[in-house]
Formats: structure tokens, C-alpha cells, sequence
């Protein structure tokens, strides 16, 4: 499948007599539309729901946008974990994976859901003939593949599922990534990396468990990852606290907005995004996308 540049280039394929409910919203690829994936938070932190397109402006490098397609609906999208298994997690595997499970748990069923195990060497967890599943003892048994041994190749699984993600039937598209430290070995450099994430639609959420001791623990990566893509980075101080942030990262996926605005054709390739809301009587609202995507020729 083609990759796009950072957003699908897309239009809401909802028409007459034939427009299908809420929960099977899709979006069909036939004219250029920026799409940005959006939460909102009030001043408290929690999720707020209800808001209509005029409660939102978008910007292009400065530039004020029209918002031409909106959409506040639990989309069902297409989602990877992207599993650290090096030798370091042997003893916090059950927790990452009880941690995955419950994410999968909370997520919108109609979610497709693919695993990517990684050590030395990049593992598609499913088997090769599923390319995604919904079904959770397939997805589970994913999960527990392969023995958590060796060195860390970061880089290389996150080619690897960006990629892959491109894949996917639903058009809102996302990665949650659990390791415990930086890289020591990738053939990919995080330069490669960048550049994938900037190409791709995908939202990126990452939650780092690292051991005081770890020589190659580098938060900064997954915090740019995550604040370039619009998703969040979470460092639990703890084992147990990776369960709560994989269900807030469920819970935050469910109740993001959806935005689509046409932006111009000329102007320079990497484009700098800004959302911002208000609402009276909300009290302050932020709001969270991603900060960067790369329009390329093949977008024109």
C-alpha cells in the first residue's frame, strides 16, 4: 500500500440513504485532506467530549485553516504494540503483557491490532498469514512469542511497524510502544525513524520502564515520538503502573476528535501543525496533535 504523507489525503464516504452508523465511520481515499487525530483535556486533565467543529482552528505553518471535515466518533483504527523482548525484560514480561492484554481489552472491538516483538531481531508476533486480529487469544499467544533475550533494536522495529501499520483497513492508525531502554544495535538510525513518523498518519504513544543502571535508556527518543506524532509518553515509576497507562491510552484513542482541512500545495515540505480549542463555560482546554508532517510530491 502507498505510504502518504503523514495524513491520509481522503474524503468522509458518507453519502445519502447509504451512510453507515457512527461506529462504522470510514473514510475513502479521493482528494487531498490533511487528517489530524486530536485529544482534548480540560484544566483537570480529563478527557472532554461534545465539542463541534467551531470549538476548534486549525493552523499551517502560521496559517489559518477551513476545517472540512470533522468527526468526534469512536473510530475503530488500526493498531500495533510494538513489544520490547531483550534480555533486560526477561523479569517485566508478564507485566508488559498483562499490560498489552488490557489495553486490548479496552480498546474499541472493532479494532485490528497487530504485535511486534523485538530483541537482536524483529518478530511479527501473529502468524504469517494474519496480518492483524482482533481475536485476543491469537493476539495473546502473539504477545508470549519468543524468549526475551539479547540486545535492543528499537529502530529497526519501529521501521518495521510504521511500515507494516501502512497496512491496515482503518483509516486512523496508531502504535504503542513498551521498552525499557534506547537502542544498542538497529541497522536504522533514529534519523530513519523520524522521517517514517513524519510520512506516516500514525499516532504514537510510548511508555519507557527503565532500570536505574540501564547504560542505554534514552527517555528523549520516546518523548519525541510521541510529542512529533501527537500521542503521549508515560514513565511509570513502578511495574503494576503500566496497566493504568495502557487502559488511559485505550481511553484517550476512544475519544479523540477527527480533523481533515485541504492545506496548499506550494509552500515547503515539512509542514508545522497547531490545534487550538476553546469552548465557553469549559474553562481552559488543550489540545494535542501531532507538530509536523511532510507533504511530498506524490500528495499533489
Amino acid at each position: 500500500m502507498r505510504r502518504i504523507a503523514c495524513m491520509l489525503w481522503v474524503t468522509l464516504a458518507l453519502i445519502g440513504q447509504n451512510q453507515k452508523p457512527a461506529k462504522e465511520f470510514t473514510i475513502s481515499t479521493t482528494t487531498r485532506l490533511v487528517l489530524l487525530d486530536v485529544s482534548v483535556k480540560d484544566s483537570s486533565g480529563g478527557f472532554v467530549s461534545g465539542l463541534t467543529r467551531d470549538n476548534f482552528k486549525v493552523y499551517e505553518d502560521g496559517k489559518l485553516q477551513e476545517i472540512t471535515q470533522f468527526a468526534d466518533q469512536d473510530i475503530p483504527v488500526s493498531a500495533g504494540l510494538v513489544i520490547d523482548n531483550s534480555g533486560s525484560m526477561r523479569p517485566k514480561r508478564p507485566e508488559v503483557v498483562t499490560a498489552a492484554l488490557a489495553f486490548i481489552g479496552a480498546s474499541n472491538p472493532q479494532d485490528e491490532v497487530f504485535i511486534v516483538n523485538f530483541n537482536e531481531k524483529v518478530y511479527h508476533g501473529l502468524p504469517d498469514e494474519v496480518l492483524f486480529s482482533d481475536n485476543v487469544k491469537q493476539l495473546r499467544n502473539a504477545l508470549w512469542k519468543g524468549e526475551a533475550e539479547g540486545r535492543t533494536a528499537l529502530y529497526d522495529a519501529l521501521d518495521y511497524s510504521l511500515k507494516h501499520l501502512d497496512m491496515g483497513r482503518r483509516d486512523k492508525k496508531t502504535l504503542i510502544v513498551i521498552s525499557d531502554g534506547g537502542d544498542n544495535i538497529s541497522k536504522h538510525t533514529f534519523k530513519d525513524v523520524m522521517n517514517g513518523v513524519l510520512s506516516s498518519q500514525a499516532t504514537i504513544y510510548t511508555i519507557g520502564i527503565f532500570d536505574d543502571d540501564d547504560p542505554d535508556r534514552n527517555p528523549g527518543v520516546l518523548k519525541q515520538l510521541a510529542k512529533v506524532s501527537g500521542g503521549t509518553a508515560y514513565f511509570p515509576n513502578k511495574l503494576e503502573e503500566i496497566v493504568p497507562a495502557c487502559k488511559q491510552i485505550a481511553k484517550e484513542i476512544r475519544t479523540r476528535y477527527t480533523i481533515g482541512y485541504a492545506p496548499a500545495v506550494e509552500g515547503k515540505p515539512n509542514r508545522r501543525v497547531k490545534v487550538e480549542v476553546s469552548a465557553p463555560g469549559r474553562g481552559k482546554l488543550v489540545a494535542r496533535t501531532r507538530t509536523n508532517y511532510l507533504f511530498t510530491d506524490e500528495n499533489k
